[in-house]
């Protein structure tokens, strides 16, 4: 063997690592040791090889994956303007639950008045498209953008549908009423029927407090709910504080079982 070969153990304190994490990189193929010893397993390592164990190091301590290490250790660095991206959504995200949180111990949970009222159907103009949880803020803007786009001026507010059932992927839609057929938008029939129905007031952001006491609500009195949510956009966000939005919420209420 190379006597310039370092032991594991020296390695690690070399590299402020741990033999621990100087097994796994191994075995992940991300830090492969210059030389095992076939009879005693025992792994040793280059002097040159540090500066790629101390980049792992600093990288794992920016919360970098793994396998994006892995691809930085090839050469390839524009990996992390993507990890940087997906941290920036992920601080957006905690930023939007702490608000959340805040609103529920400044004011408790929310309990807002719901009405049932009785919907007629409504012929609309829809634009669709799928979201990750983390972006469907951003995916009903560019929704909005598309369908005010094709239709011009609306005759009524905007309403967004929602899927009740939670997913990875969900299912965005922006609707607006319309007597018409619009190209560039699928023409549809919003049912109509009883509905249950409350009111948010502030950002778009913390609907789903509202959404949350809406579904209580129609669970406690037996109802099946009908989907999709619908939220009936009646501010102009542009010229309305976050504050200050209000959203009207429907829930369609099938019969109980």
């Amino acid at each position: 063997m190379n006597e310039e070969y370092l032991p594991i153990g020296r390695f690690a304190r070399l590299c402020r690592l741990s033999v621990k994490q100087l097994r796994h990189y191994d075995e992940l193929g991300l830090l492969t040791p210059a030389y095992v010893d076939p009879d005693t397993g025992y792994r040793y390592y280059r002097p040159d090889q540090a500066r790629a164990a101390l980049l792992v190091g600093l990288l794992r301590s920016l919360d970098v994956p793994l396998p994006s290490i892995g691809r930085v250790l090839s050469g390839g660095t524009g990996v992390l303007g993507d990890v940087r991206d997906r941290m920036r959504a992920d601080l957006a995200r905690r930023e939007r639950n702490f608000a959340a949180l805040e609103r529920i111990l400044a004011r408790g949970l929310p309990r807002p008045e719901v009405t049932v009222v009785r919907e007629p159907a409504r012929r609309v103009a829809v634009v669709r498209d799928t979201a990750p949880q983390e972006r469907i803020g951003p995916v009903v803007v560019a929704c909005v953008d598309r369908l005010l786009a094709a239709v011009g001026a609306p005759r009524g507010p905007l309403i967004g549908l929602f899927p009740l059932d939670p997913a990875q992927e969900v299912a965005v839609a922006v609707a607006v009423e319309t007597a018409t057929e619009v190209p560039g938008a699928s023409s549809e029939v919003l049912p109509g029927g009883p509905h249950a129905s409350a009111t948010h007031i502030g950002p778009y952001d913390q609907v789903p407090l509202t959404t949350h006491a809406l579904l209580a609500w129609v669970g406690e009195r037996g109802y099946t709910p009908g989907g999709p949510l619908r939220e009936v956009y009646t501010a102009d966000p542009a010229t309305t504080s976050p504050d200050h939005l209000v959203t009207h919420l429907m829930i369609r209420l099938e019969d109980p079982e």
